[in-house]
């Protein structure tokens, strides 16, 4: 039986307050938590004998069989499935000398749950595992981004940093040569331009794009052409579709016979 108290505290973890004081998060649905069972550490879960049933050895501290009703009671979506689950924020600690040898992404100030999990998403599509986020980036751990990373969360490590600070540390560490690309409208075109296989692509905002303060550290600015060539088109492009472009040919650059070198 699934106490009210257990239900008030699963949907608590919808508000980042909450979040922030429990150090947990919410997933659901039966592929997301599936995914994300043998990477975090689970405190609850509450499933169907149904979806149990499809499942090998499972490492949750708690464990319900949710009743008719239950898990529609407790979910904060409106088409809940068979399983949801509670699971504690991992700890991770960010290796700056790894970051030397990889591509890596750092998002200024995206605002839109949505457009991060998308984001998380496409960085393991394309073999990123850092991704590093100013203080005003949404909350990965917001159940609507939750949902977008369809589990890529399990592969990608989300860091929350000072963004100016990081970059002066990464300096003064001697990574002066360290290529920090861009997004800006002057930028160079960047199928025309030789990317490196490693560095930063920074991503700005939805509505504003790279802050001021942030563009002081880029090296090299890029920017996604239009089709044709000066015709009036769109003003911008969302910042998912974005990240998506320039990821590909940054992975593109760098494949061989199709396979990506990274």
């Amino acid at each position: 039986m699934l106490s009210k108290n257990k239900i008030k505290w699963i949907r608590s973890l919808e508000h980042k307050k909450f979040r922030k004081e429990t150090g947990c998060f919410l997933a659901e649905g039966n592929k997301l938590v599936a995914d994300m069972l043998p990477y975090f550490e689970c405190e609850f879960l509450l499933s169907e004998s149904s979806w149990l049933a499809t499942q090998g050895d499972i490492r949750t501290k708690e464990h319900v069989i949710a009743e008719k009703g239950d898990i529609a009671r407790a979910s904060l979506l409106r088409n809940p499935q068979n399983v949801l689950a509670v699971f504690k924020q991992p700890d991770y600690i960010l290796d700056t000398e790894m970051l030397k040898t990889k591509l890596s992404l750092v998002l200024n100030g995206i605002q839109d749950p949505g457009n991060l999990g998308t984001i998380i998403r496409l960085a393991d599509w394309f073999g990123i595992e850092t991704i590093i986020c100013s203080p005003d980036t949404a909350d990965i751990y917001n159940p609507k981004t939750m949902q977008a990373t369809m589990g890529a969360l399990a592969r990608v490590r989300t860091h929350y940093l000072n963004l100016p600070d990081f970059f002066k540390n990464m300096e003064e560490a001697g990574n002066s040569a360290f290529p920090i690309y861009g997004t800006f409208l002057e930028g160079e075109n960047p199928y025309q331009k030789d990317l490196s296989p490693t560095g930063l692509i920074v991503m700005g905002n939805e509505g504003n794009g790279i802050s001021s303060e942030i563009e002081s550290f880029i090296t090299q600015k890029i920017h996604i052409p239009s089709y044709p060539p000066q015709s009036e088109t769109s003003e911008s492009l969302n910042v998912a579709v974005a990240t998506a472009i320039i990821c590909a040919e940054f992975r593109r650059q760098h494949s061989e016979n199709g396979k990506a070198a990274f």
